[in-house]
């Protein structure tokens, strides 16, 4: 796999307004993709903490993306649960999101996403998802 081949799926796979996140592929391995997502007014609330919803779009959006670093190529899936605990306000930094493969059956896929400052390096969100896989 390679960071353009990844990058390339944001534009290929994903909605309009996931791409307005403006991801940039950050890092991978052999089990997980790190993203980071850009501090943006657009994407704060009062105070300039990044909003929920912006974290949780982005911990779903690099979880497909280690999906296709794990088998190499998109393979149609589907949310089917997220669990996310919100651990501290994120602000005034970017957010880097590293999603981690921890099985991928043939119709399930398992993962863990976490979302830290880019700067402080502190967790502010965890999350925890299943896949259908198509």
């Amino acid at each position: 796999m390679e960071r353009e081949t990844l990058q390339s799926a944001l534009p290929e796979y994903f909605a309009p307004w996931v791409q307005a996140l403006a991801l940039r592929v950050e890092a991978f391995d052999a089990d997980s993709v790190t993203l980071r997502l850009p501090q943006d007014p657009q994407l704060s609330r009062v105070g300039g903490m990044l909003c929920g919803q912006a974290m949780m779009a982005a911990a779903d959006t690099a979880m497909v993306l280690a999906l296709i670093n794990q088998f190499g190529a998109f393979r149609p899936c589907t949310t089917v649960q997220m669990n996310t605990s919100f651990l501290k306000p994120l602000a005034g930094q970017d957010a880097l999101v590293q999603a981690r493969v921890l099985r991928a059956g043939k119709t399930l896929a398992f993962g863990e996403i976490d979302i830290r400052g880019a700067e402080d390096g502190r967790s502010a969100c965890r999350a925890t998802t299943t896949y259908a896989l198509l």
